[in-house]
């Protein structure tokens, strides 16, 4: 990169006008002008077709999204709301992410100062004794003192400092957006595991539940078989339902830990238990409605849209820089100053020097390697536009994918509920029969069995519902905003 310095120290801009008749301030305004010129494209967002509706997607069209509402809107659940709030707060992704903000902010300030004056002083003094062979003076110990001021500034000529500044804010912009990104994902996962945690709890109860009844009917066989009326094999298989109940209760109680640890590290905590009223998963509050809006409104609410563009923005801003550094370094230089062997001599008009020059430098090997720099960011900023679009394609197959999840996940619940309705009837009606005589006591154990079977899979149908809502939230960019209640 070739540069364009110019060096200007405190009073040598009266010094020059003194002794320079040629100089004049228009040479600023010029100078000024020159620097208008930047090199490479200027950004224009890339022309993306959207489709007018997401596939699968049976509300109505409309600008409002189920994305544009904050989670405290959406998670309408007070625990969960404390978790999530705490989540954001202590979270260690979030608080890294929140670094690489001010890391990339710091950058932006320090790329701001190229276009500035850069002031520095400095001073020396002591005692110097040479050799015998370099004079012939009876004293060879000299005395030297000197200040000096300079104000070194670089013209950008060629634009290479602002497009270093456009890409430096386009970092920025694509940090900030990258904390966003994990903002969703942050909202999305303890949402989800919380609700992994009500159904495994739902889980447990009914495992316990089942406990209890299996218990009360081992019991019941047992006495029947005292009496003499069924035989060992009908005990036998009430011991074996038992156990298997009882069985699913610790793995239950492990998954349960489990989920709560991992939900412990997500609230930037160490493993602990999750407090929480018992509740059907079921009855977990979510926000009934779940439009989707415009697809065109996805690439301004997903975070992560806006940080491939961004990362678009900076790629095409150092196509600039790169084409920058095929034109030579202009500069312009002044220095002023002082220099006495004695101290009380410093600061006299004798003691003043000070000199101005331009140099203009164009390296001849570098010519080509500068070249292919610029082939090199120009194939960078295609690939950041195929990642931009790629990462759009992908967002509104995520999208769609929810839409269907979601749906599908609501119909299956429904009829989840409805077997679970019929499994209760059978099992009600084979136990009353069986106790009066009138059906076999496999009957008894087999609807007793599809009944507990058909219990945990409500249970995880409601689950997958839930969750189906946590990816469509996710999928539309929402849950990062700042809560303003």
């Amino acid at each position: 990169m070739k540069r364009l310095v110019a060096r200007v120290k405190p009073g040598m801009a009266r010094s020059i006008r003194h002794n320079n008749p040629g100089f004049h301030p228009g040479y600023v305004l010029l100078t000024a002008l020159l620097a208008g010129c930047a090199m490479g494209p200027d950004y224009q967002r890339p022309a993306i077709e959207t489709p007018a509706q997401f596939r699968l997607d049976t509300t109505t069209a409309a600008a409002q999204s189920f994305g544009d509402l904050g989670w405290w809107d959406v998670y309408r659940d007070p625990v969960l709301a404390t978790l999530v709030a705490s989540a954001v707060k202590n979270n260690l992704d979030v608080r890294i992410a929140v670094e690489r903000v001010e890391q990339a902010r710091a950058s932006l300030g320090a790329t701001g100062y190229q276009l500035l004056p850069q002031i520095s002083v400095g001073g020396t003094t002591g005692k110097q004794r040479v050799s015998a062979y370099e004079t012939t003076a009876s004293d060879r110990t000299f005395n030297s003192s000197s200040v000096s001021a300079a104000l070194a500034w670089e013209l950008d000529f060629w634009g290479r400092i602002r497009r270093t500044r456009e890409a430096a804010r386009a970092e920025l912009l694509s940090s900030q957006a990258a904390r966003e990104t994990v903002l969703v994902t942050l909202v999305g996962s303890v949402a989800s595991q919380y609700f992994t945690l009500l159904a495994l709890d739902e889980q447990l109860q009914i495992t316990r539940a089942t406990v209890d009844s299996r218990k009360s009917f081992l019991d019941l066989t047992q006495a029947q078989f005292d009496r003499g009326t069924v035989s060992g094999l009908d005990v036998n298989t009430a011991q074996a339902q038992l156990a298997t109940a009882q069985a699913n209760v610790p793995l239950l109680e492990k998954q349960i830990a489990q989920t709560e640890n991992g939900l412990s590290l997500l609230l930037g905590g160490n493993p602990n238990a999750i407090a929480r009223s018992p509740r059907e998963v079921g009855l977990a509050p979510i926000a009934p409605d779940l439009p989707a809006g415009l697809p065109s409104t996805l690439l301004e609410r997903r975070p992560d849209l806006r940080e491939a563009e961004q990362s678009l923005v900076a790629a095409n801003a150092q196509v600039g820089i790169a084409k920058a550094a095929l034109f030579p370094t202009i500069s312009l230089s002044a220095d002023y100053g002082s220099l006495s062997p004695k101290m009380s001599n410093l600061f006299t008009s004798a003691a003043e020097n000070w000199s101005v020059g331009v140099n203009l430098l164009q390296p001849l090997l570098d010519a080509d390697r500068n070249r292919y720099q610029v082939d090199y960011a120009d194939a960078g900023r295609r690939a950041a536009l195929l990642n931009y679009e790629k990462t759009v394609r992908t967002a509104f197959r995520e999208v769609a994918d929810a839409l269907v999840t979601r749906q599908k996940s609501a119909e299956y619940e429904a009829a989840q509920s409805a077997l679970v309705t019929a499994q209760n009837n059978a099992h009600e009606i084979a136990l009353a029969r069986y106790k009066v005589g009138y059906s076999s006591y496999f009957d008894v154990i087999n609807a007793d069995r599809d009944l507990f079977t058909a219990k945990l899979a409500l249970s995880q149908a409601r689950l997958d519902t839930l969750n189906a809502s946590v990816q469509l939230y996710q999928a539309l960019g929402g849950g990062w905003r700042s809560q303003t209640q």
